[in-house]
């Protein structure tokens, strides 16, 4: 959802702009490009610096996984997540029969992240204790889970789901 995030960042009379690009033009684009868009001096450095925050999400996330199995803080991550699903995040399709694999594994874990909701929504008087009952429950598969393959580089949408998961 580019238009809110652009609103997020006080730039949604840009929205025009970026409406037409794909997401691949928008994430190359450069202060030349855009001053020759006439982009305000003050907008474009602001855009190209909210762009290479979005490159760097997934490095991000995987700080983020190593942080929660490390059994830290989960309010921080937590927030950066929330943070992160308000920017725009491209689709990841497949192009291999082990990626397909890979989200049928996922799918299968779907119960255990359900459980992880309905602990979550257990009331804020709980937190601590919902917390310390996900780190005992939940970890020793999570870290297990973190040994098998990789996430395909690119596929946001399916680090943010593990991350959350975990």
């Amino acid at each position: 959802d580019v238009p809110a995030w652009l609103k997020s960042l006080r730039l949604h009379k840009y929205a025009a702009l970026f409406s037409q690009m794909t997401y691949e033009e928008m994430m190359a684009l450069t202060e030349c490009q855009l001053e020759a868009q006439n982009v305000t001096k003050g907008a474009r450095h602001k855009i190209v610096i909210s762009i290479q925050k979005l490159k760097e999400r997934q490095n991000l996330l995987k700080s983020l996984e190593g942080d929660i199995l490390e059994g830290g803080n989960l309010r921080v991550p937590l927030q950066e997540l929330h943070q992160m699903i308000l920017t725009p995040i491209k689709a990841y399709s497949s192009q291999n029969s082990s990626t397909e694999e890979h989200s049928r594994d996922v799918d299968s874990h779907h119960p255990s992240s359900s459980s992880l909701l309905g602990s979550d929504s257990q009331g804020s008087d709980c937190k601590d204790s919902a917390v310390g009952g996900m780190q005992q429950h939940h970890l020793p598969g999570c870290e297990g889970e973190s040994g098998g393959a990789p996430l395909p580089e690119g596929d946001l949408p399916g680090q943010f789901t593990r991350v959350m998961g975990k």
